[in-house]
């Protein structure tokens, strides 16, 4: 066979093998996509109600000890293998030992919606991707995968589950690449995870579920200048330290908890009556569950300048003492809300303020820069994408060794700058 035959026998070998790929990734992540979409679709419905049941009648919010009874005894008695959430999802694509139980979806599903039910402070992104994780990795062993594959659907999960709930599919494309290691990306599992991605988003539309809008004016957004660089840097260092703070206080009040209250059950109970009374002495609810409406209102007129800080407290405390829901629209209120409070000294537009707050800390908190910047293009437009985009970076490297997912594994470059750091002060004491 001359050199012509042999390259073009490989050629169509190459062809064959993309082309399988292709249909094999595209039938998972239909299935994927429409399973969890569909189930995302179904969490935020019943999640509006709840919320809404709530807000019509605020007395529930005194049976919050209650409800943290029942997640604690549920997790207790049927979930002591799925309590760590999102952790345990990363973990297993770091170091692959079980299939992560079917079971984790209901029982997060059911723990977040007891939550915002009666009156908790938490979010909705973790649940997405801890039901989009749990329900993929079903087919690890149904369609008997090998560790490569099994990689790739714990990626196209959390996606899913992130395009399902926020409406971003791009960003949830890369957010699921890139939350599994700080630093690095897999890139084989680009495509699948940009499909199901798509596919996820557009069930949840099927089924009539919409997604919050927000919006930055186009005449909000500033000509670029060494001033506005100079001021965007300086807001996301402070984006990326109060997403330290917010990191460091769940850590701080879940060693609290664990250390004062031995029965896990009582956890959440307790923690619980706290929060209850709390609500009660401020006169306000509107640092529990989501708080949509006001950060929709951050980027149009003027808040509490402490707003920020009580979500902070509310948030951490809540998911601390053991309640279940996610971080990240409580860091979406963060952000926002601290980025309209400086507009008092910020030479910026209130509302690209807020919405670099909005990306920025949950950048800082999550480790992803690059799907935190191209979610806030996706959200508010791709004008605002240099302001974004320098904000996020900076509160990336501004917020810490790790963020709120402590599985997370460090790699370059941050690693490199807080190892350098780390031996800088190392050297200093000798």
């Amino acid at each position: 066979m001359n050199k012509k035959n042999i390259s073009s026998s490989n050629s169509k070998i190459d062809l064959m093998s993309v082309l399988k790929y292709l249909l094999k990734w595209f039938s998972i992540s239909s299935l994927v996509g429409v399973l969890v979409g569909s189930t995302s679709a179904f969490f935020l419905v019943t999640l509006d109600w709840a919320t809404n049941t709530r807000e019509n009648n605020l007395w529930i919010i005194a049976l919050l000890p209650i409800g943290g009874l029942i997640i604690g005894l549920l997790y207790q008695f049927y979930g002591s293998d799925v309590v760590k959430g999102n952790n345990l999802i990363l973990e297993e694509y770091q170091n692959p030992t079980k299939i992560i139980p079917l079971k984790m979806a209901p029982l997060v599903f059911l723990g977040t919606i007891i939550t915002h039910f009666f009156g908790g402070s938490a979010g909705r992104e973790g649940t997405a991707v801890q039901m989009g994780g749990s329900i993929a990795d079903q087919f690890t062993s149904l369609l008997k995968l090998n560790q490569t594959d099994r990689k790739i659907i714990l990626v196209i999960g959390i996606s899913a589950g992130f395009a399902a709930v926020f409406g971003t599919p791009l960003a949830a494309t890369i957010f699921a690449l890139e939350v599994l290691v700080i630093g690095k990306m897999s890139y084989e599992a680009f495509l699948p995870s940009f499909l199901t991605a798509v596919i996820a988003h557009f069930t949840c539309l099927a089924w009539s579920v919409g997604h919050t809008e927000y919006s930055i004016p186009y005449h909000a957004i500033p000509e670029l200048s060494l001033s506005t660089i100079c001021w965007t840097i300086l807001v996301g260092i402070l984006f990326g330290l109060t997403a330290l703070l917010f990191a460091k206080s769940i850590q701080f009040w879940s060693k609290l908890f664990n250390s004062l209250v031995k029965y896990a059950p009582f956890r959440p109970m307790i923690g619980g009556v706290v929060v209850a009374l709390t609500v009660y002495l401020l006169g306000t609810s509107k640092y529990i569950g989501l708080g949509i409406p006001t950060i929709v209102d951050a980027f149009h007129i003027d808040l509490s300048k402490s707003d920020f800080f009580f979500k902070i407290l509310f948030t951490s405390f809540t998911l601390g003492a053991g309640f279940k829901g996610g971080e990240v629209t409580p860091l979406f209120f963060i952000g926002a809300t601290l980025g309209n409070a400086l507009v008092w000294f910020v030479p910026i537009p209130v509302s690209l303020l807020a919405g670099m707050g909005f990306v920025a800390v949950f950048s800082g908190a999550t480790n992803t820069p690059i799907a935190c910047t191209i979610m806030g293009m996706e959200l508010f437009g791709y004008e605002s994408g240099i302001y974004l985009g320098i904000s996020c970076l900076v509160a990336y490297f501004f917020s810490g060794k790790l963020g709120i997912y402590s599985s997370q594994i460090i790699s370059s470059p941050k690693k490199f700058i807080y190892d350098r750091f780390k031996s800088m002060k190392l050297n200093k004491k000798q």
